[in-house]
């Protein structure tokens, strides 16, 4: 059995994935409103709205606090000769080989809020989806561009 790969992401991603998930909780408060107007409108038990706050604050903490540590400690990637491998998922541990000779072209992506934490996402493009290896340092994330792609030419002129 092919070991786990050894190479982690930047610790600056656990930052990064909780202020994204915060921002996207204003969309559950914005529920949470809404349905406190229609809790006083229709006149529903004020349980009802007890349980929407409950609900709020366990996706809160799942979504904020457990799942990116979950997420940072799984996610793992090692570029090879002739393969990418990448491991990542919180619950269901997913495993995946790119081929060098699949490798079409490799692009580094930043975003507002991993810019502000000088990280980038590699983006690897096959002819059949884009694979990511998500905040990496920005130097490194520029290193291992530019080595995916020196290495998918060299596979490309072997072909």
């Amino acid at each position: 059995m092919r070991p786990e790969p050894k190479q982690m992401i930047d610790r600056k991603a656990l930052s990064v994935w909780r202020i994204s998930a915060a921002l996207n909780s204003i969309f559950y408060v914005l529920l949470i409103v809404g349905f406190w107007f229609i809790q006083r409108s229709f006149e529903f038990p004020w349980w009802t709205l007890l349980i929407a706050g409950v609900l709020f604050v366990l996706i809160f903490l799942l979504t904020v606090v457990i799942f990116p540590s979950m997420q940072w400690k799984r996610w793992r990637f090692e570029v090879h000769e002739h393969e990418i491998d990448l491991q990542h998922g919180i619950f269901i541990k997913k495993r995946t080989l790119v081929p060098m000779v699949r490798v079409q072209h490799v692009d580094t992506r930043q975003g507002p809020i991993l810019k502000k934490f000088h990280l980038s996402t590699v983006l690897i493009s096959t002819a059949a989806t884009i694979h990511e290896i998500p905040a990496l340092d920005e130097e490194q994330a520029d290193q291992v561009r530019d080595y995916i792609s020196r290495l998918a030419r060299v596979t490309e002129d072997d072909v």
